[in-house]
């Protein structure tokens, strides 16, 4: 029997190993296929050696003390300096502070502050937050964080931040000098989460207008702006503006989630697509909360990244108007990798492209000097002064939904086009109106007049019963006389005595009822603002929305 069995495994002895060589071979070629495009392992490590070896021979070697950290930050920096502008590496020192803005939050006392005179007043004092459970009052004068002073010249708001922020319900002590008694007191306070909020501001402009800023897009601006736009609609709200000047962007996801409120059915919001990244489709999938009243969306030349996914998607479904100058063209997505040392590296892996076909990416080919020099070129060219047409970096021709010819590469293009107010960049009434004589004044006004201003309940109270005018020339009579005279020359001109007025009720609105206080005065003369309002009652509206 054991005879039969041994003559059998030599009969089929070739066979398997003929069978166990096919299949090698096979996985060979398969694993070589697999593997064709990615970096060899060993290269890697050598590569990686020879880094390791370079910058320790230097550290050991040289002949000065050299900061090893930085030269690997400059050896990480020039490996990028390949790649596109926003492929960038954040280190372990930045890390914290560059997410908190995206994360929507961070840990610390809740107040803010202005440096008036070179003492820190507390301007703001957040609801039910950690300061304003420990006693902290709105006027308050802060002199001491733990045991080192902090009035006096040369302190900064970089160096208070960084005093104030801390680990969650870790405590701080602070000392405190009460404005109007002049009495100190010394307040523990736990710290806590602090909210960054997105959404700037929102308010009525009218009885049917409702007006929404977001300054970026972050982890929780899709519910601060359900949030607003729920209360706008409770008050009456039939047309919107969405105001994204300045707003550089951030998560897609909350760019996409605000779009799909305002388009209806299963309509394609944006794609992302990259050499590594398949094709991804984000499309509007539930009832939107504003999906029918006239829209007008505001863009400058600082909308960048997901302003502009939100802007082409609402230009390109002809949903509404966009109003303004052509955006920053960040047509790139990001992904976040981080680091074992705490650093992180933002790595673009796919372009994202509008629903008619668009990339709205605008060229680096020229370096990225010339890339970051964009904003002084459009000025020089008179784009964003009105003395020239808009610039159309890429003419290749797409089209929206109502068959209206759009284009892509280099930004989004408005559908109303507003320049800069030239008048207000003169350097005569930039200088005076955003001087620290100003704001040094709005707020010595302020706490002196704090029980007068009280009566003002309302922002619309405010706005219409408190005397700009009278708010001036008060103002006036503290100068000098030598800047008296120099301020008057400026004012000398109507438009832009207008200017300042509103500009100091503005800041005195501020004060009182936070952004949307502001932002109800200096609306008023908002020329991009005012012209978006102006779409919405003219035949121009219609005619760019095919309605």
């Amino acid at each position: 029997m054991d005879v039969k069995r041994s003559s059998r495994l030599k009969v089929w002895m070739p066979l398997l190993f003929s069978m166990i060589l096919i299949a090698g071979m096979v996985l060979g070629f398969n694993l070589r296929d697999t593997l064709r495009k990615k970096r060899d392992i060993q290269t890697v490590i050598e590569r990686n050696d020879r880094l390791e070896q370079i910058i320790d021979l230097i550290s050991e070697k040289y002949v000065d003390t050299v900061n090893t950290n930085v030269l690997y930050e400059d050896a990480i920096n020039g490996i990028l300096s390949h790649l596109d502008p926003h492929t960038v590496y954040i280190t372990a020192d930045e890390y914290d502070e560059v997410n908190e803005d995206l994360e929507g939050g961070f840990f610390g006392i809740g107040v803010e502050f202005a440096i008036i005179r070179d003492t820190i007043q507390v301007t703001s004092v957040i609801p039910q937050g950690p300061a304003e459970r420990a006693g902290v009052g709105l006027g308050d004068q802060l002199i001491k964080v733990a045991d080192s002073v902090v009035a006096g010249t040369g302190i900064t708001s970089e160096r208070i931040i960084s005093m104030l922020k801390g680990k969650q319900y870790s405590r701080v002590l602070v000392t405190l000098k009460d404005p109007v008694s002049g009495q100190f007191k010394q307040v523990a306070i736990k710290r806590d989460i602090v909210p960054i909020y997105s959404v700037e501001a929102n308010l009525m402009l009218d009885s049917v207008t409702g007006f929404i800023k977001i300054n970026r897009f972050s982890a929780t601006t899709y519910e601060e702006f359900e949030k607003a736009i729920k209360g706008l609609l409770a008050q009456g709200m039939k047309q919107l503006i969405v105001d994204l000047r300045q707003n550089p962007g951030g998560y897609l996801d909350a760019a996409t989630n605000i779009a799909d409120d305002f388009i209806d059915d299963e309509k394609l919001l944006v794609y992302t697509q990259g050499k590594s990244s398949p094709r991804r489709d984000y499309k509007a999938n539930r009832k939107g909360l504003f999906e029918n009243g006239k829209l007008a969306v505001l863009v400058d030349e600082s909308s960048a990244s997901a302003s502009e996914i939100l802007a082409g998607a609402v230009q390109d479904w002809d949903r509404g108007v966009i109003v303004g100058r052509r955006t920053y063209g960040k047509g790139l997505v990001q992904e976040q990798y981080d680091m074992e040392d705490g650093s992180g590296l933002r790595l673009t892996i796919a372009k994202y492209y509008t629903p008619s076909g668009r990339s709205i990416q605008r060229s680096f080919a020229k370096g990225k000097d010339a890339y970051a020099a964009d904003f002084a070129h459009r000025f020089e060219t008179g784009e964003l002064t009105g003395q020239d047409t808009i610039t159309k970096e890429d003419t290749t021709v797409y089209y929206t939904a109502g068959k209206r010819v759009v284009y892509g590469g280099g930004g989004i293009n408005p559908d109303v086009y507003v320049p800069y107010d030239t008048s207000r960049l003169s350097s005569g009434i930039f200088n005076v109106t955003f001087s620290d004589n100003v704001k040094n004044f709005v707020w010595d006004y302020f706490m002196r007049h704090r029980a007068e201003l009280g009566r003002y309940k309302t922002i619309s109270q405010f706005q219409s019963g408190f005397d700009a005018v009278a708010l001036s020339e008060r103002y006036m009579s503290t100068l000098n006389s030598q800047v008296r005279k120099t301020t008057q020359a400026v004012l000398a001109n109507t438009a832009n005595a207008q200017y300042f007025r509103q500009h100091l009720k503005a800041q005195l609105a501020r004060i009182l009822f936070h952004n949307n206080g502001y932002y109800s005065v200096q609306t008023k003369t908002d020329n991009v603002v005012q012209r978006a309002l102006e779409s919405f009652y003219n035949r121009k509206y219609s005619a760019l929305i095919r309605r």
